[in-house]
């Protein structure tokens, strides 16, 4: 499957999910998992994600950047896990088009808080619940070995 058709599906089964949890790898080899907004894929592939750059998810991918994206839809039976490689961005273009007034009590001094970032998560695999399966199934059409 092409990537493009990749990103389509992965938006379509995604598209109901407006929380994913986000896992990290602590330094010291521990998980570190939190709820995240999600916006769906974008063309190129990534996932992209407003946080404080003082946080603990920041902090452990500034030292190992791959992590673990987990979306769960019970009403429609829909479940989805990505992991991919993770940059640490500072663009105000790209936090404008993420921007959500909720996200003011985070950071209250808004797009130009100094403490805003962003995580642009490359996905590089993905897979799904088949519910007629009864089994996660690799969704094909993306490259593993892509970073940035």
């Amino acid at each position: 499957m092409p990537q493009s058709q990749a990103i389509a599906r992965l938006n379509d089964l995604t598209r109901s999910m407006d929380t994913v949890i986000l896992t990290t790898l602590r330094p010291d080899g521990t998980l570190h998992s939190c709820p995240m907004a999600s916006q769906g894929v974008t063309d190129d592939g990534a996932f992209w994600f407003i946080a404080n750059s003082n946080s603990e998810k920041v902090e452990a991918v500034r030292t190992i950047q791959r992590v673990s994206l987990c979306f769960a839809n019970h009403v429609d039976n829909h479940y989805v896990s990505v992991s991919g490689f993770c940059e640490l961005v500072r663009n105000r273009e790209a936090a404008r088009q993420l921007w959500n007034p909720n996200f003011k009590s985070w950071f209250p001094g808004g797009l130009e808080d100094p403490d805003l970032v962003l995580m642009k998560i490359v996905v590089q695999e993905a897979e799904y619940w088949d519910a007629s399966q009864s089994r996660m199934v690799p969704l094909l059409g993306f490259d593993p070995n892509a970073i940035t």
